[in-house]
């Protein structure tokens, strides 16, 4: 979360404050299949209701990391369904992503056992 304010110096430029909100809950199987449900809510604290102080979308997403050659990737595909909106703002959108990906190393040293914890 994020909250943007404006230091107002001259008179002929309007103030912002607006909120940046993105909750979201994800779930990855074994076959590295990921589900996830979020949103990237922003409030416009300044604008009026009936312009619409909210956009609140809901956006569901599955991504999948596979190999192309030796090339580990990333695909993901999403809709967003935005339960509200200013006015002339969108009712729905997609999204999809490609990201290429670069392991560093191998697996991550095991921790150390300090005896402590049975």
């Amino acid at each position: 979360m994020n909250q943007l304010w404006s230091v107002v110096i001259e008179e002929h430029r309007s103030s912002l404050s607006q909120m940046f909100v993105q909750p979201f809950i994800a779930y990855t199987t074994k076959t590295h299949t990921t589900f996830t449900l979020s949103s990237e809510s922003t409030a416009n604290w300044n604008a009026t209701s009936a312009d619409g102080k909210w956009t609140v979308p809901l956006i569901f997403q599955i991504s999948q990391i596979l190999k192309i050659g030796r090339q580990p990737i990333s695909i993901q595909i999403g809709g967003k369904y935005y339960a509200d909106s200013p006015r002339y703002g969108p009712d729905w959108g997609v999204r999809l992503n490609l990201t290429l990906l670069y392991p560093t190393g191998g697996r991550p040293a095991p921790v150390e056992k300090t005896g402590l914890v049975k």
